[in-house]
């Protein structure tokens, strides 16, 4: 069962409670700006609906024209200190940033961040990592 925290045209932030986990649906075309406003709306989510996990689903992006950047893990810092232990990336199909991103990602220790091709992949793993208080 999903409860919707936001619902705007370019993301959906919904709380999984199966899962006990944030899932983000991002759609459309992003750019810098279009992320950084849905990124605020994901920190100030998971102050409203504390999670140790989120499933990050990019698959309906049609375009992004970002990258990951110094900027992007100061947010995933700040989505640490709000209680995020692991997020699981799931990447749109065209993704220009991806190699930049990839480099980035794996310097992330907190939280854990692994990225995928697929849903069923991430959802797997997310619900594998066991959360440690």
């Amino acid at each position: 069962m999903q409860h919707i925290i936001v619902d705007t045209p370019g993301i959906s932030i919904s709380y999984d409670f199966t899962n006990q986990w944030l899932y983000i649906n991002w759609r459309g075309m992003h750019n810098q700006e279009s992320t950084r406003a849905a990124c605020a709306l994901i920190l100030d989510s998971l102050s409203q609906w504390p999670a140790a996990k989120i499933l990050n689903d990019n698959t309906n992006v049609t375009r992004a024209a970002l990258q990951f950047t110094e900027w992007g893990v100061a947010w995933l810092q700040d989505m640490y200190a709000g209680g995020l232990r692991y997020l699981a990336w799931v990447y749109a199909k065209e993704f220009d940033g991806r190699q930049a991103s990839e480099k980035l990602v794996r310097l992330m220790t907190h939280p854990t961040v692994v990225s995928f091709d697929d849903i069923d992949s991430a959802r797997k793993w997310l619900s594998q990592q066991k959360v440690t208080l």
